[in-house]
């Protein structure tokens, strides 16, 4: 889809958002024009939505935005938008593919409402099809079970488009910019709204294919650490999109050696080592790919002390999208169960990062992220020291070893009959408890994200 159709497209979305509340200020909620104007956006919500799955229409700064393209200002019917947007605290709408009009009509009479408060507008959160985001604040907002349901499917969504994303790139020689924005725009908003929610989605085993996970995971964790360092908004966005695209070389290599469920031998790991410089190559001549793109794929696989791939292509120093992805990188590889290599319990893996701490990656942005994923990671099923099995609620920073934690079977093996949740790095009686080691929820048939 080039520049143009889309740019028109998103003022035709706004402007009918904009006439679509004025018609609720000027009439009745059941007037046939509210009913009318609902139905226009609904039209104009069509076309967008043909091909990604979700659009999301929000304030950056002082400009509307539909997905990446601003919104021209010069109608008074926008500033009127964008001034009730902020009236309610609301930053972002997210419309996804499946919105239903009834659910249009909600988000319409809630927003447009003569008294609409950020207090009355809650009850958009119901809305399964619509997200909204709210004014952020330094403080993440605490996940609720509807959110985590939300962010359930977001995350099944963007493995889908990532499959999308590595089929028009090996069939028409590019990626799907447009898909790949999109998502990463939900993606996005996600990490900045409900950041343990969706770091604890990336431990899941539950999708067959490694390809399409590994790359919507090394988005995530990308981002999530980008979120950490402050980066925001647009910049946030091509980091996150940069890395869901890093491995997109691989679309060149033979399927025998990228499926391969052995151990590569010489012959064929350098044919895998191609992959950067071919990803590379792919994501320059695609349109309205950020330039920051190309340079990730190139350079994920080299290291600050000079080590690493494309052979001869050492750097004094890496770009910092790069960085964040190759930590992101490796950590979701090593915890990924694979035939030819076991998952790596988290602690294991997060050592290693350790041992390489100054030499392949930078100290600073290692420690980061061990504070951002924790040793034990949002979501995980551990067994405490006390023989009780719990789910880790939240990482602590200060101590990553120590998580807050729900019980849920005592010493026995037997439910716990009252809801017992723990701060490990509090002493309690004089005795602190720990984490004694990692478990597989699926052996004990327990979601361990249905907690959170």
């Amino acid at each position: 889809m080039s520049t143009l159709p889309r740019a028109k497209q998103a003022d035709e979305l706004v402007r009918r958002f904009a006439a679509a509340l004025r018609g609720v200020q000027l009439y009745a909620p059941t007037h046939p024009l509210v009913a009318r104007s609902v139905t226009a956006l609904a039209e104009a919500l069509a076309p967008v939505l043909a091909n990604a799955p979700s659009i999301a229409i929000g304030i950056v700064g002082e400009d509307l935005v539909v997905g990446d393209i601003p919104v021209p200002r010069a109608a008074e019917s926008m500033g009127k938008l964008t001034r009730q947007l902020r009236h309610v605290k609301i930053e972002r709408v997210i419309i996804e593919q499946s919105v239903q009009l009834d659910e249009l009509t909600q988000l319409i009479q809630t927003l447009g409402a003569a008294d609409a408060t950020p207090e009355s507008t809650a009850s958009l959160s119901h809305l399964k099809h619509i997200r909204v985001g709210r004014l952020e604040t330094d403080e993440e907002v605490p996940v609720a079970g509807a959110d985590m349901a939300t962010c359930r499917q977001l995350y099944a969504d963007a493995v889908i488009v990532a499959e999308r994303l590595w089929d028009s790139a090996k069939t028409e020689g590019m990626p799907d910019a447009d898909a790949g924005r999109e998502v990463v725009d939900s993606l996005a908003h996600e990490v900045s709204q409900n950041r343990t929610a969706l770091l604890a989605l990336t431990a899941l085993k539950e999708y067959d294919s490694y390809t399409f996970t590994h790359m919507v995971n090394v988005s995530i964790l990308t981002m999530g650490q980008a979120r950490g360092l402050g980066i925001e908004g647009a910049l946030l966005r091509e980091f996150g999109l940069s890395a869901l695209l890093h491995d997109v070389g691989k679309v060149r290599t033979p399927t025998d050696i990228l499926n391969n469920p052995g151990k590569l031998n010489e012959a064929e790991f350098e044919i895998m080592r191609r992959h950067p410089v071919d990803g590379a190559a792919i994501l320059r001549r695609t349109p309205e790919i950020p330039t920051l793109a190309p340079v990730v794929a190139f350079e994920h696989h080299l290291r600050l002390d000079g080590t690493g791939y494309p052979f001869g292509a050492s750097r004094p120093t890496l770009n910092l999208g790069t960085m964040l992805c190759g930590i992101a990188d490796v950590y979701d590889a090593m915890r990924s169960q694979r035939v030819y290599q076991p998952a790596f319990p988290t602690d294991r893996i997060l050592a290693v990062l350790e041992q390489n701490d100054g030499t392949r990656f930078d100290p600073h942005l290692v420690r980061r992220f061990v504070q951002l994923v924790g040793i034990y990671p949002a979501g995980n099923l551990v067994r405490l020291d006390t023989g009780e099995v719990a789910v880790v609620l939240q990482t602590h920073a200060p101590d990553p070893y120590r998580p807050r934690v729900r019980v849920l079977r005592d010493a026995s093996g037997a439910e716990v009959t009252r809801v017992r949740e723990i701060n490990l790095w509090e002493e309690g009686e004089g005795l602190r408890t720990a984490v004694q080691a990692p478990l597989d929820p699926a052996e004990y048939g327990i979601d361990p994200l249905t907690y959170l």
